[in-house]
């Protein structure tokens, strides 16, 4: 219950409210604003072609007029029309002067007051879609004060119509022809946003925000099984993701759980083992002591009591270890190895005039880049391991000897440790670093070869079983030297000799 209010005082607003992120940052909005834009967009690449399209309609009605009103005259003399009838024609257009051509000859038909000079000459017959649109546009922002002579033929007539007209009515027509369609425009993108956010937001973002608000509050409690996602039953990518979450939570809170009771196990375990560590020193103490007793029968089980003690404390040394926070990162220096492996014979306590041999095969100037305190614990590890796999014969004749050698492939170090003992089972194979059950013998716990594959890895090295049969077993430690920092070298190269 403790726990669960601290999770609760936990969340933030946004979690309280049932919203992970503001309204104006959220996916909806986002999507609202592009559906919108994109609509506008769509609506401006369409309006240039349909706004050259208006304006070329709105010339070839007045040039059919003019058609029409032509043809009387033609059949008339235009001498006999007053100024005020031609006025009037001219007027109903909005035209200055209408020209006919037949057989190549142009014919003034009427006419009002020839403007001084025409400033554009459009031929609707042979206009083509990019020459429409450009002249649209330079009408709609810098027409109405234009004179245009629009000629062409009309319907079926091989005669050629010509027509003098001011540009202001055009342009006025065109700017509401474009409020319009930029009214109607804003409308359909209003109501395509509104459809395609009400869409989108009902198959696509509610399930997303579903996902995101489930994780954040999993992360808050992920102890409590009412956080988990519940799946909805859809067969697309949004409804893989909601089932692969829940069994990602699921087995998030299961893998949490279980790391808890091991680590309470484990704090357990330490205490105990602390303790009986204690215990066995106390143990091993007496037993020294039974050793002084001259009794045969004290004399024959002294030497298999100090055996069990020695392999018990073994066991609670290395459970204890084991149990320790994560290694800290080695620091390394370049070590005389050989001089190391003295100080781990020593360690191992091997008497040199004892029934298991140990040598000493490296070079006197081979160096290793490696951090000192954790190497000796490698090496100590690998050695104690072949100790006690030797030591298991108890025939006198076989030969137990442990040797570590080493050599050089460029940049990176092999040591190779080296026993005649019995080999390793195919069990102790399988899990080789696997700690608690990588033991080669019974009781033992596997921990030395689990520490010891941890602080290779440290290195960036490796550990490897070389090979493992009957009278020869071989370990590699590969460790290569740490790359030289290209600043660093620099610097002590700039410096003065």
């Amino acid at each position: 219950m403790a726990d669960k209010t601290v999770g609760d005082a936990d969340e933030s607003p946004d979690m309280k409210t049932g919203r992970s992120v503001p309204l104006s940052r959220g996916l909806s909005t986002k999507l609202l604003v592009l559906t919108i834009i994109f609509v506008l967009i769509a609506e401006v690449l369409i309006f240039l072609p349909s706004i050259a399209n208006f304006r070329l309609r709105w010339l070839e009605e007045r040039l059919g007029t003019a058609a029409a009103v032509s043809i009387v005259l033609v059949q008339t003399d235009p001498s006999d029309l007053s100024r005020e009838v031609q006025q009037d024609v001219l007027r109903s257009i909005g035209a200055k002067a209408i020209a006919v051509r037949d057989g190549g000859v142009s014919r003034l038909l009427v006419v009002a007051k020839m403007p001084p000079q025409v400033d554009e000459h459009i031929d609707l017959a042979n206009t083509g879609p990019m020459e429409a649109m450009t002249s649209a546009l330079s009408t709609l922002f810098t027409g109405g004060d234009r004179m245009l002579r629009v000629f062409g033929p009309v319907g079926d007539s091989e005669k050629e119509f010509e027509l003098i007209i001011p540009d202001y009515k055009l342009r006025k027509a065109m700017l509401v022809y474009s409020r319009n369609v930029a009214f109607l425009s804003l409308l359909i993108s209003l109501f395509t946003a509104t459809l395609v956010f009400y869409a989108i937001d009902r198959i696509m973002i509610r399930p997303i925000r579903a996902m995101t608000q489930s994780m954040l509050a999993f992360s808050q409690a992920p102890d409590d099984p009412s956080r988990i996602i519940e799946p909805e039953d859809r067969g697309d990518e949004i409804g893989v993701a909601e089932r692969k979450l829940s069994d990602m939570q699921q087995r998030l809170q299961k893998t949490l759980n279980e790391q808890r009771h091991l680590a309470d196990l484990g704090l357990a375990v330490s205490k105990i083992n602390h303790d009986m560590r204690n215990i066995l020193a106390s143990a091993q103490l007496m037993s020294d002591r039974l050793g002084l007793v001259r009794d045969p029968t004290v004399q024959s089980l002294v030497p298999r009591l100090v055996r069990a003690l020695d392999r018990a404390v073994s066991y609670s040394e290395g459970v204890l270890t084991y149990g320790r926070t994560q290694e800290a990162p080695p620091s390394r220096r370049r070590l005389r190895l050989r001089q190391t492996v003295e100080d781990v014979q020593g360690l191992l306590g091997i008497d040199p005039e004892g029934e298991i041999e140990f040598i000493n095969d490296v070079e006197a100037n081979f160096e290793v880049d490696a951090d000192s305190e954790q190497l000796v614990r490698v090496l100590t590890n690998l050695c104690r391991n072949s100790i006690q796999a030797m030591a298991s014969d108890t025939e006198g004749a076989i030969v137990r000897r442990l040797s570590v050698a080493a050599d050089r492939t460029g940049s990176v170090s092999r040591i190779l440790v080296t026993d005649t003992g019995p080999g390793l089972p195919q069990k102790a194979r399988e899990n080789l670093f696997a700690a608690f059950r990588g033991s080669a013998r019974s009781g033992g716990t596997g921990l030395g070869l689990a520490i010891a594959h941890e602080l290779v890895r440290a290195h960036g090295g490796a550990l490897d079983l070389v090979e493992s049969v009957g009278g020869r077993t071989v370990f590699s430690v590969t460790i290569p030297d740490q790359p030289v920092r290209l600043d660093e070298a620099r610097h002590h190269l700039r410096r003065p000799a």
